[in-house]
């Protein structure tokens, strides 16, 4: 049975950094893994995303300042948050599809809900002025 293990999220203060872990377990697979976020009173978003060939996209609201990475562990991804602000305080919900995104050659790296099977639980994240 595949399932997502997140970790990582918590409170800091504003301009302070965190770093989300996710984990694919009980496979053999390998998966194309996204980051989404869902603040009270508004939708899921996407956050970021990594596909199986390394490719990345990210939300206008994050780059320069959330990075995500693969870990040295199979379907293993990191997001690595820098520069919060309370606008990023949100519960953070890890993705993942089998075999991958598709990612390279879509317009502007597009990637939304409807291209993941998985989802974690979620962790929260809270960022305080």
């Amino acid at each position: 049975q595949v399932q997502l293990v997140e970790s990582g999220g918590g409170s800091v203060q504003a301009g302070g950094s965190l770093r989300l872990t996710c984990a694919v377990i009980g496979t053999y697979s390998t998966y194309g893994m996204g980051w989404f976020r869902q603040a009270p009173g508004k939708e899921r978003e996407g956050v970021a995303a990594i596909d199986t060939d390394g490719t990345t996209s990210y939300a206008d609201s994050v780059k320069g300042r959330f990075i995500i990475s693969k870990g040295s562990a199979k379907n293993t991804v990191y997001l690595q948050m820098n520069s919060l602000n309370p606008e990023d305080t949100a519960m953070y919900y890890c993705a993942a599809q089998e075999y991958g995104l598709g990612l390279n050659g879509r317009a502007r790296l597009h990637f939304g809900e409807s291209d993941f099977r998985y989802w974690g639980q979620g962790t929260q994240v809270t960022v305080s002025t």
